[in-house]
């Protein structure tokens, strides 16, 4: 039986056209981390399922890939765990792998691993695919990449400084202007948690907090109390809701509000750091957004946390974000090493370059030098030359079949016809000698050329379209 042809929802194919967009978006972001001292490092596409589980929260861990056992391992399942109804051990029992659910747990498990071959601080970038069982949706893929940018190994606020201006370069080099970079402080948060009497709720508390954009703040009021929190501390919130104003503005709101919590303050004070620094320093196109509400979901984070919105006439989701790690390679032996990290969205990037016609119209030139095969003999004598071509990088190719076709276009509104149109007399009498009332337009010219190459005219070759407003000849 002859299968359809179809692939794992959550996954795409691309396009010679996709790929060239993106590896527009690729050597964008890849070029300016290089500009910014990154070296490059790539990591298995599956690690131990030990190294990524617990490191994402509890509804981190449920969208990890886990890879079933193969071979001998197969004999290691445990049968007696299924019998007695412990699913939990029955299933860790049949995996030992898991595919990447992102690259910042598998680059600190490199940072441990390779410690005494880095110098340290390491600045890194990766561009990997990574893998997550989310429910497909528009911007959201269970397959997708992400451009990652890391420093270990050094505790200093600039770098988070220098972090916020590698955003605004790569999306000002895209000419994506008018992103949002939100910044907000775990620390904060952790204050926020120690105010309402949730400080032994902290993850229950962010990862609520974290979803306000996307279920309101009445669900998300809903889920905390689900969770235990209590309802007064709840009803503390409501000015955190409500901060307007600049970020110097939000801070000094935020001072009063956690004046009796130590590390709520300290999260205040480093967020007026960065933003000093930044506003002395200007930005090109991106602005920089304090958001007390932003959460970001992820256990591993202690301190600054970043999100990059797309300009508000696009409805997409976040296209990067990051944040600061005080301990994450801890987990894997290797104590007291901070890190700070962002990360840009390819795929959701693409989606809004794409909605704002944003890609260079020429990515997808590939051939620069085209033969047309007249015959055999006249075959090799092409080859000879697409063969020297080649040696000199242009990209050359034989046509082993070619559709002509012409376009024979009347008076057109260029620089060759001026004499023609060059002045308002001339140009009312070419009007009015056309049935049309009309003359051309390069984009017209344009617009048929497009469609002869495209392959909705497949079928036509050996053809002359006269574009002639309506006249087939013309006097001049």
């Amino acid at each position: 039986m002859v299968s359809k042809p179809r692939i794992s929802k959550g996954t795409r194919d691309f396009s010679p056209k996709q790929l060239a967009n993106r590896d527009y978006i690729f050597s964008t972001i890849k070029s300016n981390f290089k500009k910014f001292g990154f070296q490059p490092i790539e990591t298995p596409s599956f690690e131990l399922s030990e190294t990524l589980l617990g490191k994402y929260g509890e509804e981190g861990d449920r969208l990890i890939f886990k890879i079933l056992n193969s071979g001998d391992k197969v004999k290691k399942v445990h049968l007696q765990a299924l019998e007695e109804g412990n699913l939990s051990g029955f299933s860790n029992s049949l995996t030992e792998k898991a595919l990447r659910y992102d690259l910042t747990v598998p680059f600190a498990r490199y940072v441990a691993q390779y410690q005494n071959d880095i110098i340290f601080p390491f600045k890194r970038y990766q561009i990997q695919p990574v893998w997550r069982a989310d429910r497909p949706q528009k911007g959201r893929f269970q397959e997708f990449y992400q451009c990652d940018a890391d420093v270990v190994g050094s505790k200093s606020l600039w770098q988070e400084v220098e972090f916020i201006q590698l955003y605004d370069d790569v999306f000002s080099d895209l000419k994506l202007e008018g992103i949002t970079i939100k910044i907000n402080n775990r620390k904060i948060l952790a204050g926020i948690a120690e105010l309402i009497g949730a400080q032994d709720k902290l993850i229950d508390f962010t990862v609520a907090l974290d979803k306000l954009d996307k279920i309101g703040e009445v669900k998300v009021k809903e889920e905390m109390l689900n969770k235990g929190i209590p309802a007064e501390g709840i009803s503390k919130l409501q000015p955190l809701f409500n901060l307007s104003g600049t970020i110097t503005e939000q801070l000094q709101s935020l001072k009063s509000i956690l004046n009796s919590s130590v590390e709520g303050i300290k999260g205040v004070e480093e967020l007026e750091f960065i933003a000093s620094s930044v506003a002395s320093m200007g930005l090109k196109t991106a602005f920089l957004q304090m958001d007390v509400t932003l959460a970001r979901g992820l256990n591993y984070y202690t301190g600054a946390i970043f999100e990059v919105s797309a300009p508000k006439s696009v409805q997409m989701g976040s296209i990067g974000g990051g944040g600061r790690y005080d301990d994450l390679t801890g987990i894997f032996g290797l104590k007291d090493v901070s890190g700070v990290g962002i990360s840009f969205g390819l795929d959701r990037i693409y989606l809004v370059l794409q909605e704002l016609n944003l890609f260079p119209s020429n990515k997808t030139e590939s051939t620069k030098v085209l033969f047309t095969n007249f015959g055999n003999e006249e075959s090799l004598y092409c080859l000879k030359a697409i063969t020297l071509l080649r040696s000199k990088s242009i990209a050359a190719e034989l046509a082993t079949k070619i559709r002509v076709n012409a376009i024979a276009p009347t008076i057109t509104d260029t620089d060759l016809a001026a004499k023609f149109l060059r002045n308002d007399r001339m140009v009312e009498s070419t009007i009015q000698r056309h049935p049309l009332k009309k003359y051309l337009k390069p984009n017209e010219v344009a617009a048929m050329a497009t469609y002869l190459l495209s392959d909705l005219s497949k079928s036509i070759s050996g053809q002359v379209f006269n574009l002639d407003c309506g006249i087939v000849s013309l006097k001049l």
